[in-house]
């Protein structure tokens, strides 16, 4: 443990998750299209104007401009700034809960994964195999260096064995159903499984119960509505990062009630 859970390391984790934010932003727009992250700096996509140092501010610099490009006062969407506010809240919630450790280092990592992925799958139907992987080798160092550090190896064994029946599971549901569940998905359950799996065995399980529950929500909710019928595609990938972050932040008291109940 780097420091205890509070207000300095929610803080601090909250301001680097803007910075983490803006790179998501990045990450959500070009990946889909094939193109590099690193190479040709931000510019706008209306003039091609690049983006100056001091408009790249997370969320101040689109307040300021007023959601506009300095050069050519096209709009810029505001999901810009969204996704570097839900960052930074998100990586607050890390540092509030977990303090400044590798625990929060790791959790940290996964959800920047996830909430690049989320608006990945609710744009394009679709969970890059790149940012699955890239995500899920950032989480197994950070915390593989955890468990070296503090001698959790029960921690990462846990981890492991969570993120191979999750796989499993949900290789056999695409085995079986292939329009029923994307192998993208399989791909995103193995992550899923090994990040919420090293904060034990049943918030893994609450994650998927959780993004089940909302994916079936909203389905049923369109269907009602009359904006979607019952063979429509959802982006179940977005509703598993909701639930992977609902169960990491917010399951505590949930995990602990069922933990009791097994030993009651």
């Amino acid at each position: 443990m780097f420091m205890q859970p509070g207000a300095v390391p929610a803080l601090a984790l909250g301001i680097f998750g803007l910075l983490i934010g803006s790179f998501a932003n990045v990450v959500i727009y070009r990946v889909p299209a094939g193109r590099s992250v690193v190479n040709p700096p931000s510019a706008c996509p209306a003039c091609g104007g690049r983006v100056r140092a001091r408009d790249n501010i997370p969320v101040l610099s689109w307040l300021w401009l007023r959601g506009r490009c300095r050069d050519c006062g096209a709009p810029i969407s505001p999901r810009y700034p969204l996704v570097e506010a839900l960052t930074g809240v998100v990586f607050a919630g890390v540092g509030l809960r977990f303090g400044l450790s590798w625990t929060a280092l790791g959790e940290a990592a996964l959800m920047a994964g996830l909430v690049a992925l989320a608006f990945i799958d609710l744009d394009h139907m679709l969970l890059p195999k790149k940012v699955v992987y890239v995500t899920l080798g950032v989480v197994a160092a950070v915390l593989l260096a955890g468990a070296v550090s503090a001698g959790q190896w029960r921690r990462l064994g846990v981890a492991l064995l969570s993120a191979l029946v999750a796989w499993g599971v949900f290789f056999a549901i695409n085995y079986l159903s292939p329009r029923a569940l994307g192998f993208g998905d399989v791909r995103l359950a193995l992550l899923i499984g090994f990040g919420l799996g090293w904060l034990g065995a049943a918030y893994a399980l609450l994650g998927f119960v959780v993004a089940s529950v909302l994916g079936s929500a909203v389905g049923l909710s369109l269907i009602a509505a009359g904006r979607a019928g019952r063979k429509t595609a959802v982006p179940f990938g977005t509703f598993l990062g909701a639930g992977a972050v609902l169960a990491a932040l917010l399951g505590s008291p949930v995990v602990n009630w069922y933990l009791g109940l097994l030993h009651a």
